[in-house]
This record gives C-alpha cells, structure tokens and sequence, in this order.
C-alpha cells in the first residue's frame, strides 16, 4: 500500500526530528527582517513655562482673580498657586510626552516671602529643581543680592555670611540660569551661558535666556556693579548666525520683560509695553517667546510670533504644543494654552510638601512671632494722587525708627512703592505676625538717613515723574506735604511752595535729615538725589522698623500728604 500524502509528511517529519536529537538543535530558519515604521515628518514638543515665582513657595494670598462667570463685570478669586500644587501641575501637564521641557522666564527669587527669603531663596531653587525646571533667564530680582549670589545659587555653596541654615547642604540649581545681555565688563563674557541647546529626536531646539536691559535701574547698583545689559533685541539677533552654524533653526526666547494686555488670561485682544517693540525687532528666525516682568496674563501673537506669560507666584502654567519640521529643524506651528493652577484640580505633590515642611520647621520660631496689632487692613492700591494706606504706613515706621538723634536724627522719610510687595492683613483679634511684615517687605533692605537740602528734597520729587504716562509716586512720612500738577512741565511738576514740612515751607537752602531705604539710597528707580546725600547712618531693616512700630502700638496717621490738581 502506497502511504498517503499526509502520511509522508509525517514520517518526514518524524525523521527529521529523530535526526535532530541525535545531531544536535534544530534551528529555525531566520525570521524576516521587521520593517520599521516610517519616520514622522514631524516632532512634537511641549513646552511648560511659569515667570515671576518669586519664592512663593505655599500658595500667595488671593491666589488667582479671574472673571465671575455668574455675575459679569465682576471677579472672583480662586485658591490657586504654591510650589505643591505647580509641581503637580507640570506633571499632568507633561503627561504622556514623550518630548517635554520645564522653563522659566525670570525673578524665580528675590522680594519673596520669609520661608523662602530667610534661607536666601535656597528653598525655592530646590523646589523648582525638584518640579523638573531645566532652563531659566535671569530676572531683574536675580541680582537682589547681587551677581555673586546668584552664581552661589547657580552653582551651590555656603551663604558667605550666614552660612548653611538649611536642613541639608545647599547643592545648588540642578537647572541651568541663561543671561545673553549680562556681560561682565572686564572680560567681555557673559555672566551665565546665553543659550542653551537642546535635541528631541535629533531636532535641535536653541533656548535664549535674557533680562531687560534696564535692570540696573531696579536693582541696587551695587549688586551689578561691572556689568553690562546690553539691548534685549539686539542681543538675540546677534546669537542668530552663531546658532544657525549649529544647526539650529529652532529658536525658542525666554525673556525678563513683558507687556500689559487686554483681555482675559489666556488671550489677547491688545498688548502694549516694552515685550511689543522688543518682539517687532527680533530676527524673523525667532520662533516664539516666553516673557514675564509685569506679573500679567497673555497669550497673544505679536508680529506673527507667539507670545506668552503665566502671571505670577506660580498660579498660571504656560502650555506650549510645538510642532517641529524634522527635514528642516524649524518650528512648524506652536500653539498655547493658560492653565489655572487650582487647589481644586491638582493634589499636593509629596515632595515638595517635605521640602517646605523641613524648612518651615526652623523658620518657623521668628515667622509665627506675634509682633502686634493693627485695626485695619493696609494696602498699596494708590489713590490719583498716588498714596497708599499702606505707604503712609511704612515710612511713619521708617521716621519713627530714625528720628531720636542717636538713630539718626531723620525729619522725613521716603520709601518706594515696588518695596511695597504685598497687604498688610490683620488675622484674628487684629494680630499680626512676622511673616505678614516681611511678607510686606521683603527685601532686607537697611535704613539709610542722610542729609539734603531742600533743593535736592525739591529734585527728588520731582525725578517720580520721569515716566510721565506712569508718574512713580514714593510714599512720604507724616508731616510732608506737597501738591504736585501732571500738566505741568517735566522738571516743574510740583507746585511752587507748596512744599512743606509740618507746616514750614522748605527752602531750597535747608538741610533735612532724611531716611529711605538702600535701595533709594544707592539711586534705586532713578532717583538718583538719594545716592548723593552725605552724613549717612545705616539703621536697622525695613521690615524690623515697621515690626517694631507696630509692636509699639503706635496709632498710624492715615492722613492725605499729596496732592494732585490735574
């Protein structure tokens, strides 16, 4: 009998298999090669982008106002911000990318709140690092402490006079600070690298970082002392040949100044300010731009470009989609979002809850201190004369520390109203604590009296009115009074003889004891008569004077010292 066909193959098979266990593995023939999938024609990348953090590390007072659905033309306010709720915020905004990136836009420190402030923003650097940041431009506010502080904080190390307070040893930034128009004079390098380049999926993407020039005009001159801020756009368009030898076609802009919108936060109806004749000049080869400096909300596009900025203290994240051409490394599309950081959308991150607690353990024996009490609210909302309640009630503080003759003998104090950083908020039964005072006046600044004559007096208020679309008023001490005329010439705008004190006219030939900060002192916002005032006698901080006045329990003179006729 013939076997049949099937019959054959096992036997075949059969065969073969015996044959194999006598002469060793049977080896399968090779498969056939996969074929990988195409290449995408383009790479996704999204950009995080927060601006102005300013170390606040738990949530900032008033969180975030936005429009009241339910009742227009008016606002409501939602828990928002916080170093716990942001990291959370980035994480689920990242999500699945598989290609993301955590940037900033400058004044991460400086004029923060005391569980920040005391340990020199070291908490703050830590937190961001932890959330993942890996690039960030300098702000005006990084040169709070001065240039060698914020290269400590870039590269780790001691405090030089207070040394290590923290609960561990302070390693330094794990992200990079980026400062391409800080130039150190005496050897023509910037302070910090000017850019940064970064690959996803083998396309480079160039990350320019940059403050506004203007910083040394913000900042105690001391600080910056040597260095150079060159033009914002001018310096970018310099870098553009440098990065294109590089392969670069991709340009992303992180810059320390911004602009004032219309609208709604994640819109923009109109812009004006610096950001629009800054982002007008730049090479066209600039893709887009993230800004901050003026604490606003915007997501617009201004010649054609991008243009974004998160608000302040971490209530906003920037959401950036960009979309990248992998065949010529440029940016395709990019398209933005705002996201409210709400108490009610994200849970704490775990991390940053053990950072803040760690440091709010030792902060908290002068923090929690009871310093006194007050029977209102003081805030720095001016009115058009450009008084606050709050002013009026920091330079009382500051005559009051100053006045006996041993302390310096002052007759007038002047302070500035960018020093005035948040209210001054009585909790229960009127008390206030040292957090809220520092939270108030945060920049450590001495009090500095000096003398000037009347005539220098006389120049000094005048020089608030060097902007004349946004007349800087400063806040006078009790018994200072003037009456100022916004129509009048530039030089010339407070009235003739209408400057007096506790009722006398000043003369121009006087000689006044006067106290203002160490910023005013140095010439800080451009009011430079302070800085050539001689017999000088350094006082105690600003924040321990207003403390201390409250302590006293001092009744503050809530009375009108300018005045405004047009």
């Amino acid at each position: 009998m013939q076997p049949l066909p099937w019959m054959r193959a096992t036997t075949l098979a059969a065969a073969a298999l015996l044959a194999g266990c006598a002469a060793g593995p049977v080896v399968a023939p090779p498969a056939a090669p996969a074929v990988p999938a195409p290449r995408s024609a383009s790479v996704e990348l999204k950009i995080l982008a927060v601006n102005d953090f300013h170390g606040n590390l738990k949530p900032p007072t008033g969180g975030f106002r936005q429009p009241d659905p339910a009742h227009p033309g008016k606002t409501i306010s939602l828990p928002a911000g916080g170093a716990e709720y942001l990291a959370s915020a980035v994480k689920s905004a990242a999500g699945g990318a598989p290609h993301h990136v955590f940037v900033a836009a400058g004044d991460l420190v400086g004029a923060s709140p005391l569980l920040s402030a005391l340990f020199h923003d070291e908490p703050t650097i830590e937190s961001l690092g932890l959330m993942g940041l890996e690039l960030a431009a300098v702000g005006n506010h990084e040169f709070d402490e001065g240039a060698a502080e914020l290269l400590r904080l870039q590269r780790g190390g001691c405090h030089p006079v207070d040394g290590c307070r923290g609960p561990a040893s302070f390693a330094g930034a794990r992200f990079q600070y980026l400062a391409a128009n800080t130039v150190e004079r005496a050897s023509g390098r910037t302070l910090l690298p000017p850019y940064a380049i970064k690959r996803y999926d083998g396309v480079p993407v160039a990350f320019i970082g940059l403050t506004l020039k203007d910083t040394p005009q913000i900042v105690v001159p001391s600080g910056v002392a040597g260095l150079e801020f060159r033009g914002e756009a001018e310096t970018v368009n310099a870098l553009v040949p440098e990065l294109r030898r590089q392969g670069v076609e991709a340009i992303v802009l992180l810059i320390h100044e911004g602009g004032q919108p219309t609208g709604g936060y994640d819109e923009c109806p109109g812009i004006s300010g610096p950001i629009v004749e800054i982002v007008q000049q730049l090479d066209p080869a600039v893709d887009l731009v993230i800004s901050g400096h003026t604490h606003q909300a915007y997501n617009c596009r201004i010649a054609g470009r991008l243009v974004t900025s998160a608000h302040r203290y971490g209530t906003l994240l920037t959401e950036i989609d960009v979309t990248l051409d992998r065949a010529s490394g440029d940016v395709m599309a990019a398209r933005a979002r705002n996201l409210v950081v709400r108490h009610d959308g994200y849970a704490k991150d775990a991390a940053q809850t053990r950072l803040i607690a760690g440091y709010e353990a030792l902060a908290a024996p002068l923090a929690k201190r009871v310093v006194g009490q007050l029977p209102q609210a003081y805030t720095a909302a001016t009115n058009d004369a450009g008084e606050s309640t709050l002013g009026r009630l920091v330079a009382d503080a500051q005559l009051a520390a100053t006045a006996a003759p041993e302390r310096g003998g002052a007759q007038i104090a002047f302070t500035n109203r960018g020093g005035l950083r948040a209210p001054l908020v009585p909790r229960a039964r009127g008390q206030v604590l040292y957090e809220d005072v520092f939270a108030c006046q945060p920049f450590s600044n001495d009090l500095v009296t000096m003398t000037l004559t009347g005539a220098q007096v006389l120049a000094v208020l005048e020089q608030q009115f060097n902007d004349p679309d946004e007349p800087d008023v400063l806040p006078v001490s009790r018994g200072l009074r003037y009456t100022w005329d916004a129509s009048r010439p530039r030089g010339h705008r407070v009235l003739p003889g209408s400057l007096k004190l506790n009722g006398r006219r000043i003369a121009p030939g006087d000689r006044l004891r006067v106290t203002v900060n160490s910023f005013l002192a140095s010439g800080g916002d451009a009011v430079h008569t302070f800085a050539r005032g001689g017999e000088r006698v350094v006082g105690e901080l600003d924040a321990d004077a207003l403390a201390r006045y409250i302590t006293a329990g001092a009744a503050p003179v809530d009375d009108e010292r300018v005045t405004r006729i047009r």
